[in-house]
């Protein structure tokens, strides 16, 4: 079983990321290290949300309650849903 962490871009989020970022970049790596963030970026073109792939609910909303671009405004709201990964090896 996986989570994935839905970011929503706050209407004004862009101005706040590029000053929020290496605090936001160091948390992926700190967590991608733990092994508990297997992986994020992204999406749309300008982004308009993110996605992050964890192993845990726990892992996904530890990491959104310390996370720089949640705490400053860049994510205007997150979500976290269990997902069922029907390709993952038994």
């Amino acid at each position: 079983m996986k989570y994935l962490m839905f970011y929503e871009m706050a209407v004004d989020g862009m101005a706040k990321a590029q000053e929020n970022f290496p605090g936001h970049q160091a948390r992926l790596k700190e967590f991608h290290e733990r092994g508990t963030l297997l992986m994020a970026g992204p999406y749309g073109v300008p982004p308009i949300g993110a996605l992050g792939i964890f192993t845990s609910r726990e892992a996904a909303e530890e990491f959104a309650a310390g996370d720089p671009f949640v705490i400053n405004g860049v994510v205007g709201k997150y979500l976290v849903q269990q997902w069922s990964e029907v390709l993952a090896p038994l």
